[in-house]
């Protein structure tokens, strides 16, 4: 299970993860979030410059079931988006950690990863959604 929800992520409610390094975050959709879409057929994110808001919409996501929205984990600046995406969004479906991340996005409030959940306490909120 543990490859799932890798333990060095970071976790939201809306199924985002966030890789700390320094004070860039990678962002990406987790395993979970994957599952639920299905095949991913179509990604829409910011561009390299563009200002993100924590909780605030940074993008979409679209596979053959539905068009979800992305969720900013942190607020700061797009350094860096994964443009391979825009024609192989597939790459989410296949890898979503490593060759699936989305947008590298540099931290303006270290403090608001405080407030996201460990792989442990993800898989825990899963757990309870499922139950209700």
């Amino acid at each position: 299970m543990s490859n799932d929800y890798p333990n060095d992520l970071r976790y939201t409610k809306e199924h985002e993860w966030a890789r700390l390094e320094g004070n860039v975050v990678t962002i990406g959709i987790t395993k979970f979030a994957v599952e639920s879409l299905g095949d991913i057929t179509q990604v829409d994110l910011p561009k390299e410059g563009e200002d993100v808001k924590k909780d605030a919409v940074f993008g979409t996501v679209e596979s053959v079931k539905a068009v979800s929205d992305l969720f900013a984990p942190v607020t700061g600046k797009v350094l860096k988006v994964n443009d391979p995406l825009g024609d192989s969004p597939e790459y989410i479906n296949e890898d979503c950690y490593d060759e699936g991340w989305m947008v590298q996005v540099e931290m303006k409030d270290p403090k608001e990863l405080d407030g996201l959940m460990s792989a442990e306490q993800y898989q825990s909120y899963l757990k309870e959604q499922e139950s209700h």
